[in-house]
């Protein structure tokens, strides 16, 4: 059974629940530079008014907010309600509206088979207790020839500290292995510089039904 976050807690890759305090800090820290990767997600997807969206993972909501700028309905699911009481206030604030936000880990999503025709996640996939699990889910809350892009900060093999809050080379190319056995076509990997970071996009789709 995949491990299951608990209501309002962020889980550092590897470690123990937050406190609150650190919540906050965490969830503000992530709206800094993540419009510039969230517009390039959108980019990659190739989001538009057809499309209902989900971002697992999403934090203060950044890229749920550029998709409902370009018309489509989203999602943005995250365990943290900290960070999901933050998205809903920006959100507010920019009268950007249209938006649905659910609290649940990325390993249980709370949405219908086939229901979704984009998702993506962006710097989350090596926070998720079971990956195997989430991406079993993304594979069922797609609709098919439904697109998926995962995008991580590149990180150095053997990376420790702050800086191996990401995924390696070698990482990307398991999670691109592991995206094709769970169901997924056209499965290819890239490396792109946005703003400062160096990131590595992880892109599939679902096959066309026959």
């Amino acid at each position: 059974m995949a491990h299951q976050h608990l209501a309002g807690d962020i889980h550092p890759a590897g470690g123990a629940p937050l406190p609150a305090a650190m919540e906050v800090v965490m969830a503000l820290s992530m709206t800094v530079g993540r419009g510039a990767v969230a517009r390039a997600v959108a980019d990659v997807a190739g989001v538009g008014p057809a499309d209902s969206v989900l971002d697992v993972g999403c934090g203060p909501g950044t890229a749920v907010r550029v998709a409902v700028a370009r018309g489509a309905k989203a999602t943005g699911v995250d365990p943290s309600r900290v960070a999901l009481a933050l998205a809903r206030a920006i959100s507010s604030a920019r009268r950007s509206r249209g938006a649905t936000w659910v609290e649940a880990p990325a390993e249980s999503l709370p949405l219908g088979d086939g229901s979704v025709t984009v998702a993506w996640s962006l710097s989350a996939v090596h926070h998720w207790s079971d990956r195997r699990q989430g991406l079993a889910e993304l594979r069922r809350v797609l609709a098919p020839g439904g697109r998926v892009v995962l995008v991580e900060r590149l990180s150095p093999e053997g990376a420790r500290g702050h800086a191996r809050h990401g995924l390696s080379a070698v990482q990307a190319g398991s999670v691109a292995g592991e995206m094709a056995a769970a169901g997924f076509c056209d499965v290819r990997t890239s490396t792109r510089r946005l703003g400062r970071r160096t990131v590595t996009v992880i892109e599939a789709a679902v096959p066309t039904a026959v």
